[in-house]
């Protein structure tokens, strides 16, 4: 692959978005669009892309729709349709990328594949310390930094290191599956449009698991580069979690695992001229 678009989606957070776009903008690798799904969000979100359009090299379309509650799964989909580019990287408002992301995600896409990363949770001691300069030197993915600014000192810390050798054997040692994670993770469009895209009866919690799920039906394999493909999680609340709803969407990917499911009836399709 040669470019790609990174699918960035975002609700109302626009200082935590405007850390992200800067991730992007300092890429090893420019060869990226950015598309925004914007889940409704006021116009101050609009105002901060703006800005980045006319004083950064990134190339950003916005694409918005009317706030009516939780509606990630359309909105993702119509910056599905939106992206001009046949590979597709997506990511959350939440997570900086570190400056060579984009990079190992487009060195290792593969037909057949789809590239599952993860990341590191930022403590709220170190979220709230974080300014501008601090992803423009790439302190945050500096061990060093984190523990002596207040990061828990664990093994998690592992999953920033920039040795190679250290890096492949943990990513084949890791017991984590290989799992389509919104906030980090590749695959081709066309493989995502014949499965329907986003299932958009799902609500908060599991939603983007249901997509891979429907991937890997469909005979796409999930490749672990858990530890190439290096952002970190600005900490947050989550109001909008709620069991109920969450307890609907597991019996919906039940459902997708137990009858090998692979398209979705509710999806991008309505969206494709």
């Amino acid at each position: 692959m040669n470019k790609l678009s990174v699918i960035i989606t975002t609700y109302n957070k626009p200082e935590y978005l405007s850390k992200v776009l800067l991730g992007f903008s300092i890429q090893t690798n420019r060869n990226f669009e950015i598309v925004i799904a914007d889940d409704g969000s006021r116009d101050d979100t609009r105002e901060l892309i703006d800005w980045y359009r006319q004083n950064t090299a990134l190339e950003i379309q916005h694409v918005w729709h009317e706030d009516r509650g939780f509606q990630k799964c359309a909105i993702l989909n119509k910056a599905i349709v939106a992206s001009s580019t046949d590979y597709l990287l997506f990511t959350d408002d939440d997570c900086v990328p570190r400056n060579d992301f984009v990079d190992v995600h487009l060195k290792n896409a593969s037909p057949g594949y789809f590239l599952s990363g993860g990341y590191f949770k930022l403590s709220k001691t170190v979220t709230d310390q974080v300014v501008g300069e601090d992803i423009l030197n790439q302190n945050i993915f500096n061990i060093k930094w984190l523990v002596n600014n207040g990061q828990p000192k664990t093994f998690k810390l592992s999953k920033l290191s920039r040795n190679s050798l250290y890096v492949s054997i943990l990513n084949r040692i890791t017991p984590t599956k290989a799992t389509w994670n919104g906030h980090n993770v590749s695959g081709f469009k066309e493989d995502i449009i014949q499965v329907n895209g986003y299932n958009e009866e799902m609500n908060y919690g599991g939603l983007d698991r249901e997509l891979g799920e429907r991937l890997i039906n469909k005979g796409i394999k999930g490749k672990q580069i858990r530890y190439k493909a290096i952002c970190v999680h600005l900490d947050h609340p989550r109001p909008y979690k709620k069991t109920d709803l969450m307890k609907q969407n597991r019996a919906i990917r039940d459902n997708v695992k137990k009858n090998c499911i692979t398209f979705t009836p509710n999806g991008i399709d309505k969206y494709i001229q």
